[in-house]
């Protein structure tokens, strides 16, 4: 039994209640994993509209190389360039200021005694068109080749193209971003997002170079270029024709109607998750478009963000959530809820273990009994086998003249097959109704002539072994409905008990008692009675309360269980019950 429930500890129980301690501990961990998802969500809506604005951006970019294709037409290059900004503003809506400037240094357009955007573009962009002047820009070149060495540094979007590194005349310098996502604080935490290092979350990735214009044009077709004057950005596009590659021509893009081609990026959210809010955060951090209309954060520590690239350096697009307490909230749900199925599933686990347990030691015990059985019934053959068998042979040899002897001996014979027969029949009774094979045939019967009967057929034998017999019996018929012989059998079996465990006290006493549409048999005695705790195991199988056989005590254990079985079948029970001054009392209910 100990080796079994050690195999049992370690096999099934001691597994079970390590995964339970790791679920357990993975408890801990929910909040961080909930905000792990809802990063993941966050973060993949802010790269997608991030990734829509460039996209827009390298749009229009194309747009422009386009018009001035349609307004060069069949004209020379050189001719167009004077002219230029006054037609490219007319021609394109997002143009403010157009410029035509050529390789070597000359400003063609705007003119200096123009419009006033004009004079103030040449005021401020003059020396750098020029190339007289290195200034800090922000540029890419979607298309062509650069003629310079590549600065080995990532984009935050597809499309950005790496920065170069100008010999002896350009040096570029790292900036802070301007918001600070909740992320970076989650990403430090959880190690998962990025290297170690919380700083390098918050360096930009839109780096600024000093440079000259003819450095940032390089060989290549068309491009931007941004740079900040006075804390305003300001974003120029330009192209080279195929016509006349010396002359590029460019437009400085209306801020406001930049803002309303990007605006219904942002805005148009149908689709996004519920709970979210959504802004563009120009250079400075402040929102310039956003959804819901209604949405106000702390716009610098937005939940996460993505920067849109050197076309707009330092604008990003943020996400906010509208609820931070919810995903607290929605973490002690799972939390619970996680925890409420670990502990039902320890509990199921505790409770299948002990079932499997208790099930393991009650066929462990089953299977002793059954040993002690055979042993048993061994003894219970071998005993009257061996009566029969000696005085059988006393008769057959003729030795034995004297008549009161051999009826004596033949009275034993009988006595001794009879109980030989009991004992087959109980066996074989017995496992009939383990297989549900017995079959009862019901009628109405008087139960009190049963008991006389019976009571007469076993009064010789009880008074022979010095038992005294009582019994209180109504004068009318008490009519039951059930198997005569059965029933006959659950009182033959009962009254065996108490002959058998009646030890000096031989008192046996049968009371029937027709009670409101019941019955009841009762049969008490004066012996040994039950022990303590055995009251219900008496009814087992095999079991058998003063057990082994040194005890003295014949039997086979299914005495009691085929009566409570056959009681039962009739829809009654078998009880015991101790009886007042000593020794038990069994009881047979009828309906």
């Amino acid at each position: 039994m100990r080796k079994v429930a050690l195999v049992f500890l370690l096999a099934v129980l001691l597994p079970s209640l390590a995964l339970a301690w790791l679920a357990a501990r993975s408890l801990r961990d929910q909040q961080l994993v909930l905000e792990r998802q809802q990063f993941m969500l966050s973060q993949g809506l802010a790269d997608a509209t991030a990734g829509k604005i460039a996209a827009r951006l390298a749009e229009l970019q194309g747009e422009f190389g386009s018009r001035v294709e349609a307004l060069l037409g069949s004209r020379a290059p050189e001719a167009v360039a004077p002219v230029f900004d006054q037609e490219i503003v007319r021609a394109w809506p997002l143009a403010q200021v157009g410029f035509a400037v050529s390789l070597k240094g000359e400003v063609l357009a705007p003119s200096l005694v123009g419009s006033k955007e004009a004079r103030q573009f040449r005021l401020e962009n003059d020396k750098f068109l020029s190339n007289r002047e290195s200034v800090e820009v922000y540029w890419n070149s979607p298309k062509g080749v650069v003629n310079l060495s590549q600065l080995n540094r990532g984009k935050a979007l597809a499309g950005a193209f790496e920065q170069p590194a100008l010999p002896g005349k350009s040096q570029t310098k790292n900036q802070l971003r301007n918001v600070l996502p909740q992320q970076q604080e989650f990403a430090t935490q959880a190690l998962v997002i990025d290297p170690p290092g919380s700083n390098e979350q918050q360096i930009s990735k839109a780096v600024a170079t000093e440079a000259e214009f003819r450095h940032v044009v390089g060989d290549a077709q068309e491009g931007s270029v941004a740079r900040f004057l006075q804390d305003r950005l300001h974003l120029l596009f330009w192209y080279r024709s195929a016509r006349d590659p010396n002359l590029v021509f460019g437009a400085q893009v209306h801020p406001a109607r930049l803002l309303e081609e990007l605006r219904p990026l942002v805005e148009d959210q149908a689709g996004a998750q519920p709970g979210w809010g959504l802004a563009l955060l120009n250079e400075s951090g402040k929102p310039d478009a956003r959804w819901p209309a209604a949405l106000n954060a702390d716009w610098k520590r937005p939940f996460v963000a993505t920067e849109i690239g050197d076309v707009l350096p330092h604008w990003e697009v943020g996400v906010y959530l509208l609820d931070p307490a919810a995903s607290v909230r929605a973490a002690e749900t799972l939390k619970l809820t996680l925890g409420l199925l670990i502990a039902i599933l320890v509990v199921a686990i505790a409770t299948g273990s002990w079932l499997i347990f208790a099930d393991m030691r009650r066929q462990l015990r089953v299977a002793q009994q059954k040993t002690d059985f055979v042993s048993n019934v061994s003894h219970e053959l071998k005993t009257p086998l061996t009566s029969i068998r000696m005085f059988s042979e006393l008769l057959a040899d003729g030795r034995i003249t004297d008549d009161g002897k051999r009826r004596a001996y033949l009275q034993i014979i009988s006595t001794e097959t009879a109980r030989l027969t009991r004992l087959i029949n109980g066996v074989l009774d017995f496992a009939r109704m383990d297989r549900g094979e017995r079959k009862y045939r019901y009628e109405s019967f008087d139960l009190a002539e049963l008991v006389r009967e019976t009571l007469d057929t076993l009064q010789p034998q009880l008074e022979g072994a010095g038992f005294q017999i009582e019994h209180a019996l109504p004068p009318a018929p008490v009519m039951v409905n059930a198997d005569r012989d059965a029933i006959a059998q659950v009182l033959l079996n009962v009254l065996s008990n108490a002959e058998k465990y009646s030890m000096d006290r031989k008192d046996i006493r049968v009371e029937l008692e027709a009670l409101q549409g019941a019955v009841e048999l009762r049969v008490l005695d004066r012996g040994s009675g039950v022990p303590t705790g055995c009251e219900k195991r008496i009814f087992e199988q095999f079991y058998r309360g003063h057990d082994s056989l040194d005890s003295g005590v014949q039997g086979s254990g299914l005495g009691l269980t085929l009566a409570r079985q056959i009681a039962r079948a009739h829809g009654g029970d078998l009880t015991y019950n101790a009886r007042d001054g000593g020794g038990s009392c069994f009881t047979l209910h009828l309906k």
